[in-house]
């Protein structure tokens, strides 16, 4: 899988529950970023771009990822380590406004994994930006965490919201594999 690129959206500080403070904790944000961590090793390993995306609003009155704030960092199970990019999104869609485009061409990247959180909001917007601009997408589905929703009085449980995107990501967008499949498929 030359010209693969890993792509970690939004491992940060306040979606993990472990995380003192965390603002929006999701279901399962440790145990998808250690999936993730997997997948991290493996790329570093074999000297495949990785990419850190990394969410901030531009406002104090938001909800979490507040500007500046320890919340909005990146948790330190998925951090960058010199010669890997951090992109700053303030959209959902991680292409929405930001260098990753221009950082993914000049690495000659054909083929994304993406992993990291919200399953549902931006995992969901990266993999069909990539997808419009031509990338081979990826998703490592246990490396993504996501939490319950509601809808016109209809609770939806977290590992529902997980598996509706997943399925809908599988069906046109993605290849939907797990972490340790995708490893694989680097060889």
């Amino acid at each position: 899988m030359a010209k693969t690129a890993l792509l970690l959206i939004d491992f940060q500080n306040d979606y993990f529950s472990s995380y003192d403070g965390a603002k929006c904790a999701l279901s399962g944000t440790e145990e998808a970023a250690n999936q993730a961590a997997k997948l991290l090793a493996a790329f570093r390993t074999k000297g495949l771009p990785v990419v850190h995306v990394r969410h901030e609003f531009q406002t104090n009155a938001a909800p979490f990822f507040l500007p500046g704030s320890e919340g909005a960092k990146i948790h330190e199970s998925a951090g960058a380590i010199s010669g890997e990019p951090v992109v700053l999104k303030h959209q959902i869609n991680s292409f929405q406004n930001t260098n990753l485009k221009d950082i993914l061409v000049k690495r000659g990247v054909e083929n994304v994994v993406i992993v990291g959180a919200m399953t549902h909001m931006c995992i969901d917007a990266v993999t069909r930006a990539a997808k419009d601009y031509g990338y081979n997408c990826a998703i490592a589905h246990d490396a993504c965490a996501t939490l319950g929703l509601e809808f016109n009085g209809v609770k939806v449980p977290a590992e529902h919201v997980h598996a509706a995107v997943m399925a809908a990501l599988n069906f046109a967008y993605a290849h939907v594999a797990s972490a340790d499949e995708l490893i694989k498929d680097l060889d």
